[in-house]
């Protein structure tokens, strides 16, 4: 067996195993031998596109366009034209991908015949209609696309068909069924159906859209599946960025912010060219905000608009934290009145309650929580009925109806409970705690106050820290079980010293400054510098009353 021919042989075993690195070494070692088949090209094509290497896969592409059109092959070489205008519109270049969308009609129109590559070339219009909002035309074309698919026994047409009908379907406010055309989209993907490609975009745009409709048991679910697909092969590219911010979001949730924003910082170095980068800059831009990291916050909110990643609600919590009610409030009813959808509504109104109340403008956040309320009644989705509770809980406070609210609350911090979002569940016993304090019940009220400092505390939720403080005015000289040096370092700490810059300022070595730190650790039950620092202005160590 000659050398091309025996790397072709082990190239395409490669592509079958799913070594994309290995598939392309041996498939384009054979082209340098003897130029690949239009089978060949195609693999070698889809093995760089896996790799992330996009340059690489739309040369290749292109030929095999042309050697299938060489052979007289004009359907199979409209579809390879189909995958090649989607790698570059997928990389941002509209025109020269829509110049090959066209070209692939105009073989299409040569061949005359009807074939499924005519539904491929009708993806781009779909996704062209949904992007406009027109669910009603987008769920017309992907019904076609659907059975175009199953008419001409085509796994990947008919998976594309079924994801673009669940997309369109979100778009008419059909939750139900689009869920449901999500599930079995997903079925082609977890039985092996469809190719690795296609694979790759249902798992993304299923988990993408399970975020947006705040489905989170099937998002933790698909996301779950995603990570074990992705970890299936090394060395793809593409979707491991995207799969590592849907898992920085979920665990954003479960209060596991150093973890997530680890997530979210390899997803955005993985993405750094692709716009879904801007994605992975909110998360990062929300958990700083969180911690009260605020220019870091700022800078990375500010990013993701510049990748189309609107930076609400964060950026307008962001602004009532520092006390700027005015812009906040201007800029979520900006995003809520420029939302489409009830889900995208939802998202941002329970920020908008907030905001509102901080304001002073009750009725108004009255108005939302009732809609919030008209919404998660909809659709019934676990997430939205307990972003509805506190909101509603918040809003009867607010309007003097404690008795109300406490109910309402003591549900709204079970469904949290239940979700798994200690940040949410802390958010609650500090409403709980300030209720039952204008009730009188001040047992309860420090009962419920304890837990969500240490809730807080444990998460590095500084601004959460502080606001609790000011709400409770707690006595200024709160005994610590900590020594005066452990003091010492923990507020160097607390002002971002590295271990290096304490022992310096202390003249100490750094071997006794990390002793220091492992005993505060210990004595404080906390394991990390951010639970150290929310401990120190919780405690009033450092800031202006230290």
């Amino acid at each position: 067996m000659s050398d091309a021919a025996s790397e072709l042989r082990t190239g395409r075993a490669a592509f079958e195993r799913r070594d994309w690195r290995d598939t392309y070494a041996r498939l384009s070692g054979a082209d340098r031998q003897d130029p690949l088949s239009g089978d060949d090209l195609e693999l070698v094509a889809t093995a760089a596109y896996l790799l992330g290497d996009d340059d690489a896969s739309t040369e290749w592409w292109e030929r095999a366009v042309h050697e299938w059109a060489r052979a007289g092959r004009p359907v199979r070489s409209a579809r390879c034209a189909f995958w090649l205008s989607f790698v570059l519109i997928m990389r941002g270049e509209q025109a020269r991908g829509g110049g090959w969308l066209s070209k692939a009609q105009r073989l299409l129109d040569t061949a005359g015949v009807d074939c499924a590559e005519r539904g491929y070339l009708l993806v781009p219009q779909g996704l062209q209609r949904i992007d406009a909002g027109d669910g009603k035309a987008a769920h017309d074309i992907f019904r076609a696309i659907t059975e175009a698919g199953t008419r001409f026994a085509d796994p990947d047409l008919t998976t594309l068909g079924v994801l673009g009908t669940g997309h369109s379907l979100v778009l008419l406010g059909e939750v139900a069924d689009a869920v449901s055309a999500f599930d079995e989209a997903m079925v082609g993907v977890t039985s092996d159906e469809v190719s690795p490609v296609v694979a790759g975009i249902v798992y993304c745009a299923v988990i993408e859209q399970c975020q947006n409709m705040c489905d989170l048991r099937r998002s933790r679910e698909w996301t779950v599946a995603l990570e074990e697909w992705c970890s299936s092969q090394p060395d793809l590219v593409p979707y491991r960025g995207q799969c590592l911010v849907h898992r920085a979001e979920i665990l954003q949730l479960q209060g596991e912010w150093p973890t997530a924003m680890d997530s979210a910082r390899r997803a955005h170095e993985r993405l750094a060219s692709h716009a879904a980068a801007g994605s992975a800059a909110y998360v990062m831009a929300d958990l700083h905000r969180l911690r009260g990291e605020v220019a870091q916050a700022e800078k990375l909110f500010l990013e993701a608009n510049r990748w189309g990643r609107r930076p609400q609600p964060g950026l307008a919590l962001l602004r009532m934290a520092q006390g700027r009610v005015g812009s906040a409030v201007a800029s979520i009813r900006c995003a809520v009145d420029e939302s489409t959808g009830a889900v995208e509504r939802a998202r941002l109104l329970p920020a908008c309650v907030d905001i509102l109340l901080a304001a002073g403008d009750v009725p108004a956040a009255r108005t939302a929580a009732d809609e919030l309320d008209s919404i998660a009644t909809r659709f019934a989705i676990p997430y939205l009925c307990a972003l509805s509770a506190q909101a509603s809980g918040s809003v009867l406070h607010a309007e003097g109806r404690g008795s109300d609210a406490l109910t309402v609350l003591r549900d709204a911090w079970r469904r949290w409970q239940d979700i798994g979002a200690p940040y949410e569940c802390a958010r609650v016993r500090e409403s709980v705690a300030l209720v039952c304090r204008d009730l009188g019940d001040d047992d309860t009220a420090q009962m419920e106050h304890d837990l969500a400092s240490a809730t807080y505390r444990q998460l590095g939720a500084v601004p959460d820290l502080e606001r609790l403080r000011a709400e409770f005015r707690p006595d200024p000289t709160v005994s610590t079980p900590l020594t005066p040096r452990e003091v010492c370092v923990l507020r160097l700490v607390a002002a971002g010293k590295s271990n290096r810059a304490v022992a310096t300022e202390l003249f100490l070595s750094e071997k006794t400054v990390a002793r220091h730190l492992s005993n505060i650790f210990l004595k404080l039950g906390i394991s990390s510098r951010s639970a150290a620092t929310a401990y120190a202005y919780e405690h009033r160590l450092v800031g202006p009353s230290a």
